[in-house]
């Protein structure tokens, strides 16, 4: 039990400072925090914080690449099922498995993404979410859900659409206060990402096939 004790006081600690920098974000913006700000809201020393971290720029960093990565094994995680649903018709398509893991790791660590991706926070994360999302999607990777030889336009406009999109749907959720849960807003996602904008606005309700039958 006494080796564990150091680990849980870390753990402790980094919480009371992630905590401290999200309600700081909120209060006065990141670019106007100070490590003093941080240490006093958490209750720690400066020695404390920088046995940690280099100063808020690398505390920030890494705390974003935590989510990065988490989100990263959730996809691993979820790849297989994401495939087969996409084999599927795309107008009957439940939403992925995936999307509702995500949005239920979103919906655990709202604040988190809400004071980052908010006007107060990290705008550069919306670029390195966007990189991971396309790197997700198409990047080099095998099991890519796009390839190159299948796409009807330039890969950096399909890249900027879909990050920027996606994104959108996320910060649109967190500041309205996440009031759909995350199976609703994975079916939203999906309706949104899959059939198309026209799709889910109600203007193209049918594929010409099934109009051509009737």
């Amino acid at each position: 039990m006494r080796n564990n004790n150091p680990d849980l006081r870390v753990v402790r600690t980094k919480e009371s400072i992630r905590h401290a920098l999200v309600e700081l974000i909120n209060e006065k913006g990141f670019e106007a925090i100070t490590v003093k700000d941080i240490t006093t809201k958490a209750r720690i020393n400066r020695g404390t914080f920088y046995a940690h971290y280099q100063d808020k720029f690398d505390l920030m960093t890494k705390c974003e690449e935590d989510i990065i990565l988490d989100m990263s094994k959730i996809t691993k995680q979820n790849y297989p099922s994401v495939i087969a649903a996409l084999e599927n018709d795309a107008h009957t398509l439940t939403p992925f498995s995936f999307t509702i893991s995500l949005f239920e790791y979103l919906n655990i660590n709202s604040e988190f993404m809400k004071a980052v991706l908010g006007p107060k926070g990290d705008l550069s994360f919306q670029t390195r979410l966007k990189k991971f999302m396309w790197e997700t999607l198409y990047g080099n990777n095998p099991n890519a859900f796009l390839k190159e030889e299948n796409l009807l336009v330039p890969d950096q406009y399909l890249a900027s659409y879909l990050g920027s999109a996606i994104i959108g749907v996320i910060q649109q959720w967190l500041e309205s206060g996440g009031k759909e849960s995350p199976q609703e807003m994975a079916r939203i996602l999906t309706t949104i990402s899959v059939n198309g904008p026209f799709f889910a606005a109600g203007l193209k309700k049918k594929s010409s096939t099934n109009r051509k039958r009737e």
